[in-house]
């Protein structure tokens, strides 16, 4: 019969449409690789791209806080209270034995003055600890940058300690976390109506741009001259165990919108590459997802 079209050829036809894994699967299967717990969210505003993964957990943000603490100082700026050109001191008593800090490797006894703008570019970019908790000093401590970002309206951040502190108590890392679905949603505020200026958000976007762990994590998987600009965060790993392998971003779609995403890999025995590939993975699953749409 002319038009007519089997039951078997139809079904046929419907399989692979059905068989098609949702976004939440495909990051479900990537996430069981980390051996480790993965919480992920993501936005890209005007669709509904889902990357919920336990977006609530409170996974250990390690250097993920230095993206909103530029953010909180930057509002200082904006008060009054800090100038991006003015010298701070370096005191002998910021250095942090053993932590990752080229400025403290570059003035190992200290005691010399540094802008504010190199320390924040420092703290970001480079994620260095000492710069991180000389900024921390100056503002005030880290219950200053915890009650801004809660006052900007983003709920599911908890920074309590310092680098310093960090590194003397390896368990303090678990109470300084950051819910992914927060971590985007401080992306979103970043990027869409920073409450910030537009000439400081750009500067602190700048700060994440330059970032380089963009090529191991979230960008490590997306075409070539993509634009990310994100922050990282990592732990030390001890007895083969890693608490925190972190790493938020916003990601530049062809088109030009920006896609937020917040990946947190917690408690993981795989290796270091391992973890960095199961973010990269994630994001471009996002990324792919986001394209379709």
């Amino acid at each position: 019969m002319l038009g007519y079209t089997p039951f078997a050829s139809l079904a046929a036809l419907a399989v692979p449409l059905f068989a098609q894994p949702s976004l939440q699967q495909k990051i479900a299967a990537i996430a069981a690789e980390a051996r480790g717990k993965v919480s992920v969210a993501c936005s890209l505003p005007g669709t509904a791209l889902n990357c919920d993964f336990n977006p609530r957990a409170h996974p250990p943000m390690q250097s993920v806080f230095k993206a909103p603490l530029a953010f909180t100082a930057l509002h200082l700026v904006e008060r009054g209270k800090l100038a991006l050109d003015k010298p701070i001191r370096f005191r002998t008593g910021d250095r942090i034995p053993g932590a990752y800090s080229p400025l403290q490797d570059q003035y190992p006894a200290g005691e010399v003055d540094i802008p504010l703008r190199q320390l924040l570019s420092m703290a970001v970019s480079l994620s260095d600890n000492v710069a991180a908790d000389i900024v921390l000093r100056v503002i005030g401590g880290p219950a200053v940058v915890d009650r801004y970002i809660k006052s900007s309206g983003i709920a599911g951040f908890h920074l309590r300690d310092n680098e310093a502190a960090l590194h003397r108590d390896a368990t303090a890392q678990y109470r300084n976390w950051f819910e992914p679905a927060g971590a985007v949603a401080f992306l979103r505020l970043l990027n869409d109506h920073p409450p910030i200026t537009a000439e400081h958000a750009a500067l602190l976007l700048g700060f994440m741009r330059e970032t380089p762990r963009a090529n191991q994590r979230v960008g490590g998987q997306l075409p070539t001259g993509t634009v990310v600009m994100h922050k990282s965060g990592t732990s030390d790993t001890a007895n083969g165990l890693t608490p925190a392998t972190n790493d938020i971003g916003l990601i530049t779609l062809p088109d030009g919108r920006r896609l937020a995403i917040a990946v947190f890999v917690t408690d993981s025995t795989a290796g270091d590459a391992e973890r960095d590939s199961v973010i990269a993975r994630i994001a471009r699953a996002a990324y792919d997802a986001a394209i379709e749409r």
